[in-house]
């Protein structure tokens, strides 16, 4: 034990770097439950939504939300899910599965959802590029929410347009 404390004294920067890189290890590892989220992998998610009608939130942002996501599921950037959180009212008993590229942004995601009374948070392991490797497949555009409501805008522009022609 003495040379154990010798070899700190010694090398404190050392003894340092360890100390921190056991630390980040533990996060890796423990991070997801302490945010309150189970992480699962693709596959496990897949279950989760054909047994469980578990709602998928895509905390990504626009562009890379357009690029690719996974089928029927919900856009809520991060950065606008605290300002948003209304939008998620309903779905508190169900599981809720959020998805970013990595893994790191839905920790963070469903933290807050924690925050605000959801209680089966899950993380997808691996993010959107597990998804992938996985094999699973990916639909690419905006939502359909967000389509109808641009459908609905454009159909009130055209009519709007009409009127006016007709009474000029």
């Amino acid at each position: 034990m003495a040379q154990y404390i010798e070899f700190v004294g010694n090398h404190p920067f050392l003894f340092l770097a360890l100390f921190i890189i056991g630390g980040l290890l533990l996060w890796q590892f423990f991070g997801s439950q302490i945010q309150g989220a189970k992480p699962l992998s693709p596959q496990a998610v897949t279950l989760l939504i054909n047994h469980e009608d578990a709602l998928i939130l895509d905390v990504r942002e626009e562009g890379e939300y357009t690029n690719g996501h996974i089928l029927d599921a919900l856009h809520l950037p991060l950065g606008q899910l605290d300002s948003k959180i209304d939008r998620l009212n309903g779905y508190q008993q169900r599981p809720v599965v959020a998805v970013c590229a990595s893994g790191q942004r839905s920790g963070q995601a469903c933290a807050i959802l924690k925050k605000h009374g959801f209680e089966q948070l899950h993380n997808l392991r691996g993010g959107l590029m597990a998804w992938q490797n996985a094999g699973l497949p990916l639909t690419k555009g905006k939502d359909k929410a967000a389509q109808k409501k641009t459908r609905a805008k454009g159909k009130d522009e055209a009519n709007n347009s009409e009127g006016e022609n007709a009474s000029a």
